[in-house]
């Protein structure tokens, strides 16, 4: 008997997207946070908030993979499935070798890939496991990503114990988790329908496509400014991402950054309309929602769980509840390191861009 092949189906748009034939969903999601996050305008929002800083733990790197393993076991648990029943994680962080990432993540047993896209990383695992799925590598899919404020200025600053002042365009690093369970729709209908719900278009968010940003190296050296070594990446992704996919900013009821804060973001206007592209009205940044002016974080939140935990918290609720219809959202991420820093190299950046929309 001749086994029938399925035919390859092209799903590339434009230059570097993809726009799938069978939109992703998005089955559950939790973050879990520390005490600073849970003060500021979104903490009611969180599922969990842990106010010890160590979590528990000897370090903070420990702690971080702890907020790591949280956030995972909550949308295990929210979605109704065992650790068992992924087939695939993807999993980063900011740390050396992603420690934070695969320490959290080895006693759930999940068969997994550790991927480092900086504070982008929220874009490239949500990419990743969207491909995954869709391609038909996986039926049920983990992305997750996490950052701590006192492993991060350790990494890639100064140790807390050092006392440095900090500028007023730098960022202060979200401590803090996000994970996103990702399937196809014949499981999320099912899922509602064990939950009791009326209708699964009423509980569904879809990933649409994904547009793979391009490494932009303006010539930043200065690693308390991520705000203006990101958004030349930013500006690229969008209009990119806007062109491959033929479309308007307008068609969009929000443009969402990671975390370029106040500083990235007046860049970020200024290079899109050199492309005649406009965001202004309809332009959002994580870094910019996850803490408020009281809270002494001068020009934002930073770090790879300021997208996950903004993702999580809000903007997946209001496509759920239909507040909004579609959003682009582009997680951004400097490359640097401590080596490239201290040898006085430039920083470059990168950005993701993941169509998430209402079904």
């Amino acid at each position: 008997m001749k086994k029938e092949v399925m035919p390859f189906m092209n799903q590339m748009a434009g230059k570097q997207s993809i726009r799938f034939d069978r939109p992703v969903e998005i089955i559950s999601h939790a973050c879990a946070a520390g005490q600073k996050e849970g003060e500021g305008p979104l903490g009611k929002y969180m599922d969990l908030i842990v106010d010890d800083p160590l979590f528990g733990q000897d370090n903070w790197e420990e702690s971080e993979s702890q907020f790591v393993r949280a956030a995972c076991e909550i949308a295990l648990k929210k979605g109704g499935k065992r650790k068992e029943d992924v087939r695939i994680a993807f999993c980063g962080d900011l740390l050396g070798q992603l420690i934070a990432s695969s320490f959290g993540i080895k006693e759930l047993n999940i068969p997994y890939y550790g991927v480092y896209g900086a504070c982008s990383s929220a874009g490239v695992t949500l990419s990743m496991a969207a491909m995954a799925v869709n391609g038909g590598f996986a039926d049920l899919a983990l992305a997750a990503c996490s950052s701590h404020f006192g492993s991060a200025e350790k990494e890639f600053r100064f140790p807390l114990g050092y006392g440095n002042q900090r500028p007023y365009s730098s960022t202060w690093t979200v401590t803090g988790a996000g994970a996103f369970l990702l399937s196809g729709s014949s499981d999320t209908c099912e899922m509602n329908q064990k939950a009791g719900a009326r209708s699964s278009a009423e509980k569904k968010v879809v990933i649409r496509g994904v547009t793979t940003g391009k490494i932009k190296d303006y010539g930043v050296q200065d690693p308390f400014n991520m705000g203006a070594c990101m958004a030349p990446a930013a500006a690229d992704t969008i209009y990119q991402s806007l062109e491959d996919f033929q479309m308007r900013a307008a068609d969009f009821d929000a443009v969402i950054t990671g975390d370029l804060g106040a500083v990235g973001q007046k860049l970020l206007f200024s290079l899109l309309k050199d492309n005649h592209v406009d965001i202004t009205a309809n332009h959002m940044d994580c870094g910019m929602q996850i803490y408020d002016e009281q809270q002494d974080t001068h020009a934002g939140g930073s770090g790879c769980a300021c997208s996950a935990v903004v993702l999580s918290s809000m903007i997946l609720p209001r496509l759920v509840s239909g507040d909004w219809k579609r959003v682009l959202f582009v997680p951004t991420g400097a490359l640097l390191s401590q080596v490239s820093s201290n040898e006085g190299r430039s920083i470059p950046a990168i950005a993701h861009g993941v169509w998430l929309e209402h079904a």
